[in-house]
């Protein structure tokens, strides 16, 4: 076995083997919207996301994930890294380092790791991972395994830290999408006690797919709440 697999940020204990590498093919396949008709990023509204701009667009997964933060920033041209003409490239050095530093001021984060894999989409995407403070185990390569293995963030703290990041992103420009939790008012004599109500529903698949270099799903809705107040005042 290889030597990373004592490192202290190795995820797993136990027997392992490695896989036998499999020969290699003679053409590989294509990757997903190769086509620019058929890309899932082209075809995916502003509603999806959680700031855009003219050139750019940040989005999130649909739910919550281990790490305190996972947001993937998009070019809107069909393009690849390589791809950049001189204008995108240069700012792709500038909206890197602006949404390290607005995922870095989220409270409870250490550090922001950024990965570009290329062999899922042909549209340019980048991985943002945030580490939480403290947790020394998790620094390193295997963070992006580690956000499969950690419990779930609560949704209510994961909502607002998009709100914030989109805020912080908009702040220099564009538009912000994400919105924070609004507080539901309710007029004293609308509460209603039921036994069950304490224990909130638990969904059959908590995790979504996050690390798998996949395109947002068409019908991925914006990570936004629109908070109807139902209070009523009489003098």
């Amino acid at each position: 076995m290889p030597d990373f697999t004592r490192w202290p940020s190795f995820p797993f204990e136990g027997g392992m083997r490695v896989k036998p590498l499999a020969a290699p093919v003679e053409v590989e396949p294509p990757r997903s919207g190769e086509d620019a008709a058929d890309c899932i990023a082209c075809g995916t509204p502003d509603e999806a996301y959680v700031w855009v701009s003219e050139r750019w667009r940040v989005r999130a997964m649909d739910r919550p994930t281990g790490l305190p933060m996972v947001l993937i920033l998009e070019c809107r041209s069909h393009l690849d890294l390589g791809d950049l003409p001189n204008l995108l490239a240069a700012e792709l050095g500038v909206m890197t380092v602006r949404l390290e530093r607005a995922i870095r001021s989220l409270d409870g984060v250490a550090r922001v790791h950024v990965n570009r894999w290329g062999d899922g989409s042909a549209h340019l995407h980048l991985w943002f991972l945030a580490r939480p403070y403290g947790r020394l185990q998790l620094r390193g390569t295997f963070l992006s395994l580690w956000d499969d293995i950690l419990p779930v963030i609560p949704e209510s703290q994961w909502r607002e830290n998009l709100a914030m990041v989109a805020a912080w992103l908009a702040e220099f420009g564009g538009q912000a999408i994400a919105e924070p939790p609004h507080i539901q008012w309710k007029a004293p004599s609308t509460i209603t006690y039921s036994p069950s109500a304490g224990a909130p529903p638990t969904p059959e698949d908590p995790r979504p797919t996050t690390l798998g270099d996949i395109e947002a799903k068409p019908d991925t809705a914006a990570p936004t709440i629109a908070a109807e107040s139902g209070a009523t005042w009489t003098s």
